[in-house]
């Protein structure tokens, strides 16, 4: 279906003691789409990518109230399986964080969690995993090898394969990119694009550049807010809000 709604944010407040990080943040978030979230440090950006998958439940004397309603269910609920959820909801993170083992482990690590230990849909994991990331030519002779020797990119891709091997629906990117040259920034960059056919993604970045290449949409944030969410090509043409034009255009941040 066109336009379908994969997550929607209502009322969304986000505290940290004292400190109010998010506030009465809304948004929908379209399925098999790439959304960006832009901003200055501190805005809260990254906050809001780990609510998703409720890695913010980590963080000791947070807090929230609102909304996050994904596959008709609100993931606050009280019978909500985080594990479920965090299956369903993945997250690759700024620098690339292979397990110390085995290409080939890496990739089966989430089936095996899950009690799946059937050869044949391991081997076929493996191959779909790797090659929807443009990693199995290039290391189909090389499964054995500890994946921590990879070059960074291949690291950073192996761990969306890891992701991908457990079959999400929204898959969360907090700057992917950051600790990667040029040329591996944009491998990942095609990547994602790709990727955007079957899954969701929402990718938080501190390059404007990318976020207006790779995104079907962005969000720009200030100081816990989320100043304006439209379709990329219209926020950085004809944003809406003053504070979103001065940060696109370099007068604020």
């Amino acid at each position: 279906m066109d336009n379908e709604i994969i997550l929607s944010v209502k009322n969304l407040n986000f505290y940290y003691g004292d400190f109010h990080a998010l506030k009465s943040v809304n948004a929908d978030f379209i399925k098999q789409k790439v959304i960006a979230l832009i901003g200055p440090s501190g805005c809260g950006k990254s906050t809001l990518l780990k609510i998703f998958n409720r890695m913010s439940d980590l963080v000791e004397n947070s807090r929230h109230d609102g909304e996050i309603i994904f596959s008709g269910s609100n993931i606050f609920a009280p019978e909500t399986n985080i594990n479920f959820l965090r299956k369903r909801v993945g997250m690759v993170f700024q620098q690339p964080n292979p397990f110390p083992l085995s290409v080939r482990e890496n990739v089966e690590y989430g089936l095996r969690v899950h009690g799946i230990d059937d050869k044949d849909k391991l081997e076929k994991t493996l191959y779909e995993s790797l090659d929807a990331v443009a990693l199995w030519d290039c290391l189909k002779d090389r499964l054995d090898k500890n994946a921590v020797e990879l070059l960074p990119d291949e690291q950073q891709r192996l761990c969306i394969a890891r992701l991908l091997a457990v079959e999400p629906e929204i898959l969360l990117m907090d700057e992917p990119c950051s600790a990667l040259d040029p040329m591996a920034t944009a491998t990942v960059e095609e990547l994602m694009r790709k990727l955007s056919e079957k899954y969701t993604i929402i990718t938080v970045t501190h390059n404007m550049q990318q976020a207006a290449r790779v995104s079907d949409y962005t969000g720009f944030m200030l100081m816990g807010e989320l100043i304006e969410y439209q379709q990329t090509g219209i926020l950085f043409s004809s944003p809406r809000d003053k504070r979103t034009d001065d940060y696109i255009s370099g007068r604020y941040g």
